[in-house]
């Protein structure tokens, strides 16, 4: 049973959709007592780093994430869900996220393209052998952001792409925690892909 995280601040219904169109069970919920009881997690999300992780504070959500991936429990972040789980944001300033990915949200800095980053973007592939890839050679995905990981350590990085010059992490994780800067649900069969291989991946780390 797949849980998606509810706080408030995401894309639930096609994340929950394309769950349900690869045929697997899934639901909805803030309470991490109901949570607890799902196999794995996904951590949905559009907008601002900072509301979001207020929206977590807020619903008690904080500490049960954090406590689910050190025990060693599987979570697929997505877009703003995946920046949450980083060390800290730009974005208003500075506001501290999740601490579970070493490494900073940073604003793209503009100059002569478009932010946000919107549209499609080829993947390139940093280790073809991780199993979020599995069955698949590269693609297109479709990502819509102004804000952009930096991660502190090469091999957290597990695909990027390019947008206005800098290296974007398209792809991130370890162990049991992995994220999409891109909307999986929203990127054809390669996203769906991926998501597929999270939500079939057998043992909590890779």
């Amino acid at each position: 049973m797949i849980g998606i995280i509810d706080y408030g601040m995401g894309n639930l219904h096609s994340v929950t959709k394309a769950v349900e169109r690869l045929g697997r069970d899934c639901f909805l919920s803030e309470s991490p007592e109901e949570l607890a009881k799902a196999d794995k997690l996904i951590l949905p999300g559009v907008g601002a780093f900072r509301d979001g992780m207020e929206e977590l504070n807020s619903r008690k959500l904080v500490a049960f994430i954090q406590q689910w991936i050190q025990d060693g429990k599987p979570l697929l972040g997505i877009c703003l869900g995946m920046q949450l789980l980083f060390d800290e944001s730009e974005e208003n300033g500075s506001t501290q996220g999740l601490g579970i990915l070493p490494g900073k949200v940073k604003k793209f800095p503009g100059g002569d393209y478009k932010v946000p980053h919107m549209g499609w973007n080829d993947l390139r592939f940093k280790q073809s052998g991780h199993p979020i890839l599995n069955g698949l050679d590269g693609g297109h995905v479709y990502f819509v952001h102004s804000y952009f990981v930096k991660p502190d350590r090469a091999e957290i990085l597990i695909a990027s792409t390019e947008y206005g010059g800098e290296l974007v992490t398209a792809v991130a994780g370890r162990k049991n925690v992995w994220g999409t800067q891109f909307h999986p649900e929203k990127s054809s069969t390669v996203g769906m892909t991926m998501l597929k291989n999270f939500i079939d991946h057998q043992g909590g780390e890779s």
